[in-house]
């Protein structure tokens, strides 16, 4: 998250300022990006300057939003995602939502406000709406070797994102989808029949890598038998390496121009965006020296730390106290358990650049079924520690 840490003590309150504007342990306190490059300050802060929406209902009061669904509308259209029909009888119409995500260029500008239409595939009946579900993607450790490859032979990493990814995968089932919101036709009887997969069936990620891979191994890649998501290109001196992660595509190798030549023949074949080099990634941030990558969740933690309302909250240095056990917990059922079982979740993803945190996210794991409300607070409780910044291995190198 950061290159260095200030240890302030409790910030002091001024007798005029009132108490409920007072933050005693202030997160600008603990998180200190002063080692790093002007222009990756720049990438961070953009990452925070903007909120993505979460509610239909919010983002139609922005009007970068709305152009964006739009625009998104206009593309399902034009690629002939869909047909409208009158619903046949003794079928059912699935329901869908929308997504909104900010992208950002590699120096941290914006490059575009984005609205996903996601159909609500929990739905969706096995042997009626879908079969084969399954398709690979990008093992952790896989992109740990490979960056740490890039590294150890100095090669560039750039990064692609296939715009609309699952429209490029034909859909084999009949699948029938509900107007989206502000969705309007002439007949309010009228429904979407699928024609293409779209972001939420359970089929999709499967139709849209068949279709990947199969472009990829016609270009004379190689897909590796011990993770299917890694595919090489070994041509004389040139070497290229691809991994893909559903639409996100991390491209290195030891030849820039062969690089370049492989990103325009991408193009060719699907609607691509180059996001130059690799700087964000599945909410990990990436910072390039000339010796090393120092991978970070700086926003994915202060992420959570917000939605657990512990942005002003004492942080702790130890994830739990040596030999400790939890105490049985002896309170009533949470009544909705989702909460910390989402947070559990979101602790999983966070120990990959985290592994400290191994330990305490399993004893966490196996109190999940009996969610108490002693759990929840000794979850919330350990969200504090991401306020602590981790150390890089050389804290005086500034990285790009």
């Amino acid at each position: 998250m950061t290159n260095t840490t200030i240890r302030l003590g409790p910030s002091k309150c001024s007798p005029s300022s009132s108490t409920s504007s007072c933050t005693v342990y202030p997160l600008t306190h603990y998180v200190i990006c002063d080692k790093f490059s002007f222009q990756h300050q720049a990438f961070l802060a953009a990452l925070q300057a903007e909120r993505e929406p979460i509610h239909f209902t919010d983002a139609v009061q922005d009007v970068q939003w709305r152009k964006a669904t739009t625009l998104e509308i206009q593309t399902l259209e034009n690629n002939g995602t869909w047909d409208l029909i009158t619903l046949p009888p003794g079928q059912k119409a699935l329901g869908c939502k929308w997504i909104y995500k900010i992208k950002y260029h590699s120096n941290g500008s914006l490059e575009r406000f984005k609205a996903r239409l996601v159909i609500l595939g929990n739905r969706q009946m096995e042997g009626l709406d879908y079969n084969e579900t399954f398709a690979p993607v990008a093992k952790m450790v896989t992109i740990r070797t490979v960056l740490a490859v890039a590294v150890a032979k100095d090669w560039e990493v750039h990064q692609m994102d296939v715009h609309n990814a699952f429209l490029h995968g034909d859909l084999e089932e009949d699948v029938y989808m509900k107007l989206p919101p502000r969705f309007t036709v002439s007949d309010h009887g009228m429904v979407c029949k699928l024609r293409k997969s779209l972001y939420g069936l359970w089929q999709v990620s499967r139709c849209w890598f068949a279709k990947l891979s199969a472009a990829l191994v016609k270009y004379g890649f190689h897909q590796s038998q011990s993770d299917y998501s890694l595919f090489t290109l070994n041509k004389n001196l040139m070497k290229l390496v691809i991994l893909v992660y559903v639409d996100d595509l991390v491209i290195t190798g030891n030849d820039p121009v062969a690089v370049q030549a492989f990103k325009d023949d991408l193009h060719k074949c699907f609607y691509m965006k180059d996001l130059g080099r690799l700087k964000y990634f599945l909410g990990v941030e990436v910072a390039r020296s000339p010796t090393d990558i120092y991978l970070c969740q700086h926003k994915y933690a202060l992420d959570i730390i917000a939605e657990t309302g512990l942005l002003g909250a004492k942080p702790t240095s130890t994830p739990l106290v040596e030999n400790h056990h939890l105490a049985l917990a002896e309170g009533p059922l949470l009544v909705d358990p989702s909460s910390y079982r989402r947070l559990v979740g979101y602790l999983i993803y966070l120990c990959f650049t985290r592994p400290k945190l191994s330990y305490s996210v399993h004893i966490f794991i196996l109190v999940h079924a009996s969610t108490k409300g002693g759990a929840l607070a000794n979850s919330f409780t350990h969200s504090a520690l991401l306020k602590r910044p981790p150390w890089p291995r050389n804290p005086f190198a500034t990285r790009q």
